[in-house]
């Protein structure tokens, strides 16, 4: 190798910097391209070549692509138990902050589709997730959330299945609106203010009895 071919390929390296802006760089770089070419297909030289830093460098910050991975989705979701929990005690009818939940759900994943795919759409090693702090959140999360629907249903106000099938049918339902905006960017959808309007009027208005 030539001294030229070394000194640009040294000057491509980003200089040393601050741990945690590097930390969130490593972050930022990794969700796009897990997210391009799924968890399988990335690796921490790909990573690392992103963000401007040598695969040593990236060791420092993470052990290795699913510690990665599991930070990013442990931020996410607890962005999104933070929501739940706030609007769950709000002394309000609890059809109202059903209605609520589901719409800072939904208006999260379409403001942060990268993150949002790589927690609920994109395939990653379950063994990874298992016992991790981003399955116990994730367990929390929908705890928090299918803690409302069992007060609608003890109230009497279900039209029919259980609590269970409804939180899982009214999450299904929100989650396929946002997955498919994010895999399928330029289909000629409908307004995104007037999709969460519909979908959950539809579902509140059909399962919920007023």
């Amino acid at each position: 190798m030539t001294v030229a071919a070394t000194t640009t390929r040294r000057s491509s390296r980003k200089a040393k910097g601050d741990g945690h802006l590097r930390r969130a760089e490593i972050l930022e770089a990794a969700e796009r391209i897990f997210v391009a070419e799924g968890y399988e297909g990335a690796t921490i030289r790909r990573i690392a070549d992103e963000v401007g830093v040598s695969s040593t460098a990236l060791y420092m910050h993470f052990a290795d692509k699913s510690a990665i991975l599991l930070e990013i989705c442990e931020q996410t979701i607890k962005v999104l138990l933070e929501r739940n929990r706030e609007i769950a005690v709000k002394p309000i009818d609890a059809v109202v902050r059903l209605k609520m939940i589901l719409e800072a759900y939904m208006r999260w994943g379409m403001d942060h589709p990268n993150p949002y795919q790589l927690v609920y759409s994109v395939p990653r090693p379950e063994a990874a997730m298992a016992g991790s702090e981003a399955a116990d959140l994730g367990a929390e999360c929908y705890e928090v959330f299918s803690g409302v629907v069992r007060e609608i249903a003890a109230a009497g106000r279900l039209r029919n299945g259980s609590a269970d099938c409804a939180a899982q049918a009214m999450w299904m339902s929100c989650h396929g609106v946002v997955a498919l905006l994010a895999a399928r960017p330029n289909f000629a959808w409908a307004d995104r203010e007037a999709l969460i309007e519909v979908t959950l009027d539809g579902l509140i208005d059909g399962l919920v009895i007023d």
